[in-house]
């Protein structure tokens, strides 16, 4: 059974000025997104600036995710790495924190092969119960995870159960379907096309567009579920310069500026990434406008 089906947001982590996580805030976003219809809460993970954490803040993270969401609707934690024995570790810490799941990216820098994927994903997923979703991105971590492997992890894990598709491709997630018989759990990692990815057999995504209009994200998915294909398709249109903006700066930098904008507080960004650039900030401004968002 799927960890959730539907919009999932990926979450941003609010800090203070002093650059400390923002728990009072995370709950506040949390309680925004549960009230806007969101399927679930996906946290620490890149937008949640996971990798600027500590080891104990990542903990903590996850813990007050799962305090403050109350079982209302799943949390999902980022607990990857490039290293699989700290994977392993934060896999371990979640599942005893009370995650419902666990997404878990490719390991970036040190570039493993196929069969180091194999290893990787096996590992981890054996040392814990909870359900995996293999996170395949490799514009960020120069990794990526092959439809063979995918399908290969999907049919002899047990607990491996989907994956978050965010290659952009949609011929690599259509093939990635084709060998697993339709049957793996994939959500769209790509906001720009998530309807093009329902349509192949997609049962969700996750979402940084949800961070500031979860319940756009939240009804594209229920009208396509429901057949109202045309209806999905023009929310997803509709949002394309919006999902634009949100993607002209490394994410999380426009996503965090866009709550800020909305008056919500999430605070800076933790080095090495900053603030937005004065031109990309304007525009994104003007967009969310025009896309009838509060801007202050």
């Amino acid at each position: 059974m799927a960890i959730f089906k539907g919009a999932g947001v990926a979450i941003v982590t609010p800090m203070k000025e002093n650059f400390e996580v923002n728990y009072e805030k995370l709950e506040e976003l949390i309680e925004f997104q549960i009230d806007q219809g969101t399927d679930s809460i996906i946290i620490a993970g890149t937008t949640g600036e996971s990798s600027t954490l500590s080891m104990e803040e990542h903990k903590e993270v996850i813990e007050a995710a799962v305090r403050f969401t109350k079982h209302r609707i799943p949390v999902v934690a980022g607990t990857g790495s490039n290293c699989t024995a700290t994977a392993v570790q934060l896999s371990k810490e979640a599942e005893e924190a009370g995650a419902d799941g666990l997404l878990i990216v490719t390991p970036y820098y040190n570039k493993a092969t196929q069969n180091g994927l194999i290893r990787h994903y096996t590992e981890i997923a054996d040392s814990v119960k909870l359900p995996v979703i293999m996170y395949n991105v490799p514009s960020r971590t120069g990794c990526n995870i092959l439809p063979e492997t995918a399908a290969y992890l999907y049919k002899n894990v047990e607990n491996i159960a989907g994956i978050k598709e965010a290659t952009g491709s949609v011929a690599q997630a259509a093939r990635t379907m084709y060998l697993t018989d339709g049957k793996i759990d994939m959500y769209s990692g790509e906001d720009g096309i998530v309807v093009p990815l329902l349509a192949i057999g997609a049962i969700g995504v996750i979402s940084v567009w949800s961070n500031i209009a979860p319940k756009k994200v939240h009804d594209m998915c229920m009208k396509f579920f429901e057949g109202d294909i045309a209806g999905a398709a023009k929310i997803q249109l509709e949002a394309e310069p919006l999902v634009d903006a949100l993607f002209s700066e490394v994410n999380p930098i426009p996503v965090k500026k866009a709550l800020n904008l909305m008056g919500m507080e999430a605070g800076p960004l933790r080095m090495p990434l900053c603030e937005m650039e004065e031109k990309n900030a304007q525009k994104l401004a003007e967009v969310m406008k025009a896309y009838g968002l509060n801007v202050i």
